[in-house]
């Protein structure tokens, strides 16, 4: 590996354990909850704030676009609680549902876009070799925030505090490394961990950690896309961990 690809690495190794930093906390308690496709609705309902935002002409205005995201997924937060408070039944067939909608708004809005595909597998699996160091400080910022407040407040927070938690860290994340891995880092580590009684929270963020380095370095050395090559190597992590700790 030569120094040029260790410089791409890095950014996008700290992205990826910023990330993290959240995101493991959170699928806890997502997979604890049983609202497993409430993250990626909520990705996708932040990412259609991006299209939207795009369409309108505020590309150029970062912290604008930052706005329309976190606006679009605190909506979607609401509809969440929403449907959990007045449609416990159904609540998993319902969140899928608002995915599907999120996701095919943000295909009708790029319909005539002649960049559609370009941006839609950028909502999808992300950029994570490309982070500049504004987004990694932004991101560290509200990273340690949003952790901070959870780990003050996680036992008394009510359900629309909840997802609206989730929705602040899951708008900043998926910009910065896509739909797909977002959904990974909240539920890999998670699952791969639900049966231990000792240590889960460590062994979580290291199946996190190791899913990260394992996959940006084979998305080098393969020449591979590096979100899906992060996904399969975090899920081969966890997947390995299960087999060798399946209850300790």
């Amino acid at each position: 590996m030569n120094e040029i690809d260790i410089s791409i690495l890095i950014p996008a190794f700290l992205a990826g354990l910023l990330v993290l930093l959240t995101h493991v906390p959170l699928g806890m308690k997502v997979l604890e909850r049983g609202i497993i496709f409430a993250d990626l609705a909520v990705a996708q309902i932040a990412g259609l704030g991006v299209v939207i935002a795009g369409l309108a002409g505020y590309a150029e205005q970062p912290l604008l676009v930052q706005l329309i995201a976190v606006a679009s997924a605190l909506l979607g937060a609401g509809l969440l609680t929403y449907i959990e408070h007045f449609l416990p039944e159904v609540r998993e067939a319902s969140i899928g549902l608002l995915f599907v909608l999120a996701a095919s708004g943000g295909i009708l809005l790029m319909s005539h876009d002649t960049h559609a595909g370009e941006h839609l597998k950028d909502l999808l699996v992300g950029q994570i070799l490309w982070v500049s160091n504004i987004q990694l400080m932004a991101t560290a910022g509200l990273s340690v925030i949003i952790l901070g407040i959870w780990m003050r407040f996680r036992h008394h927070v009510n359900t629309f505090g909840f997802y609206a938690l989730f929705s602040l860290a899951v708008t900043a994340s998926v910009q910065l490394i896509g739909v797909y891995l977002v959904f990974a880092s909240l539920i890999v580590p998670a699952l791969s961990t639900f049966q231990l009684k000792r240590n889960r929270t460590r062994t979580a963020y290291t199946v996190g950690v190791m899913g990260y380095a394992g996959g940006l370095l084979l998305s080098v050395w393969l020449d591979l896309p590096t979100g899906a090559a992060i996904v399969w190597a975090m899920a081969l992590v966890g997947a390995s961990l299960m087999l060798i700790k399946p209850s300790k």
